[in-house]
């Protein structure tokens, strides 16, 4: 059998568009549906009850759109909503990207210390620190919130003297010191976009996990497992949504999904009255 209905993938503005690329690149076939919640991002700065309560709002549009699976293309999300999302939409399948990136990690890294920069959120709850531990639990793990790094993703500066300075200034307390980590998990979907730069400034040695990457593998393996792929052999479509600012989303998102996105293809829509 072939299910030819689309994934289903949001993320609180356009990072998550690295997700999607990922997911794009791995199975070119699948229909996808995103949806970028910009007119309440970022997600990084607010409570768990309110981020949990966003991602519910924006599942529930996605469903209307018949989707097969959710993809949570948000550290935030996925680090304080997966379990409340996954008991809501059961038997629906949903996937967040702090679990592959954990077990990525893990098996990237052969010292045992692992740094993971990420958003304020992400780092104040420890989802990366108890995932890598579950998976290793003799593993050093640092974290830093890297809030700004979303803030010049978002803004489309992805190089540079001003990107150069802030890695400088989130990193170098990380890998400037004995016994420094040789895996570094870029654990919020803006930050692969920076990957050039912060792999510069952490250093060639520094093996970086890309949660998007990881995640695209996931979701592969759990529509094979489940019989929820597509079988057919034409490329799949892909259709954006966003809650604001289809012309911004349009110029930074087409940087991001290395293809051109034009501001009528982004669809305005309203979470709060569907």
């Amino acid at each position: 059998m072939s299910d030819n209905r689309p994934i289903g993938v949001f993320d609180s503005g356009i990072g998550g568009i690295t997700v999607l690329k990922a997911l794009r690149a791995r199975m070119p076939h699948e229909n996808l549906v995103y949806l970028g919640d910009m007119a309440r991002l970022p997600y990084g700065t607010k409570s768990a009850e309110t981020v949990t309560a966003y991602s519910l709002q924006t599942t529930k549009h996605l469903l209307t759109h018949d989707v097969k699976m959710i993809v949570i293309a948000c550290n935030t999300a996925s680090s304080v909503a997966l379990a409340p999302l996954q008991k809501a939409l059961a038997p629906l399948p949903v996937i967040g990207v702090i679990e592959p990136g954990a077990d990525a990690a893990v098996k990237a890294t052969k010292t045992g210390h692992i740094a993971v920069i990420a958003t304020e959120a992400t780092v104040r709850v420890g989802a990366y620190v108890r995932a890598i531990h579950a998976r290793a639990p003799d593993a050093h793990v640092l974290q830093e919130p890297c809030a700004l790094f979303v803030t010049l993703a978002e803004e489309g500066w992805l190089s540079g003297d001003v990107v150069e300075a802030a890695a400088h200034r989130y990193l170098d307390p990380l890998f400037n010191r004995k016994n420094a980590p040789d895996t570094l998990v870029l654990g919020c979907t803006h930050f692969p976009a920076l990957a050039k730069t912060i792999r510069k400034v952490a250093g060639r040695g520094v093996r970086l996990v890309d949660s998007a990457e990881t995640t695209a593998r996931a979701v592969e393996d759990a529509l094979d497992i489940q019989g929820l792929a597509t079988k057919r052999k034409t490329r799949g479509k892909t259709k954006f949504l966003a809650t604001d600012s289809a012309e911004r989303f349009a110029r930074v998102g087409g940087i991001f999904f290395g293809e051109v996105i034009r501001p009528k293809d982004v669809e305005i829509v309203d979470l709060q009255f569907g």
